[in-house]
């Protein structure tokens, strides 16, 4: 299932570049620099979710912090399981329901624009101080990239460092998303 996934997923490619104007020639995915990502699709119930559990298939059951409880009503359609550069897997579980959204009528309206200095500035006049994360980390994300660089390719040390840079980035992202959902969450 996971081959015919990537199958499909190249054609769905070469349909989009040969249709739409602006997509441009499907990229060659390099084996050493790629996203560590498969998809498999739902078939026969030959993926479940219960108890804690995801089951592939040819993995088996493996254990996950499910973030929400998910309705009976809908249905699994694909899993993606992907591989951070730290090391970490995430499974994105897709699912298909029927529901009509409701419309709601609107009371209270916020415009806001794009600001130089902060994040944005809203019409009330709050102007959020955007936390420079990347720039409490650059000195120490600096060391260690030269120490990666003067490594050996190929080499378990360069690993072990290329892992540590990899976590003070993925730090730094967590930190921006963090931040982002909570504003989003206030608004």
């Amino acid at each position: 299932m996971a081959l015919q996934q990537s199958l499909r997923h190249l054609d769905t490619a070469f349909q989009n570049f040969f249709k739409q104007p602006k997509t441009g020639f499907p990229r060659f995915k390099s084996k050493k620099r790629n996203k560590n990502s498969y998809s498999t699709l739902c078939i026969n119930e030959n993926i479940t979710l219960s108890n804690g559990y995801l089951r592939l298939p040819k993995i088996g059951q493996i254990r996950l912090k499910q973030h929400r409880s998910v309705p009976d009503e809908y249905r699994l359609k694909s899993v993606t399981v992907s591989q951070t550069p730290s090391g970490k897997y995430y499974a994105s579980i897709l699912f298909e329901y029927e529901d009509q959204v409701q419309e709601k009528e609107l009371q209270k309206f916020l415009g806001l624009d794009f600001s130089m200095h902060e994040l944005y500035r809203d019409s009330n006049g709050k102007e959020p101080a955007y936390p420079g994360y990347y720039r409490n980390v650059e000195k120490k994300l600096a060391r260690e990239q030269r120490k990666l660089s003067r490594m050996q390719k190929g080499s378990n040390n360069r690993n072990k460092q290329r892992l540590k840079v990899a976590k003070l980035h993925e730090k730094v992202s967590n930190q921006r998303k963090d931040f982002l959902h909570k504003q989003s969450r206030q608004i």
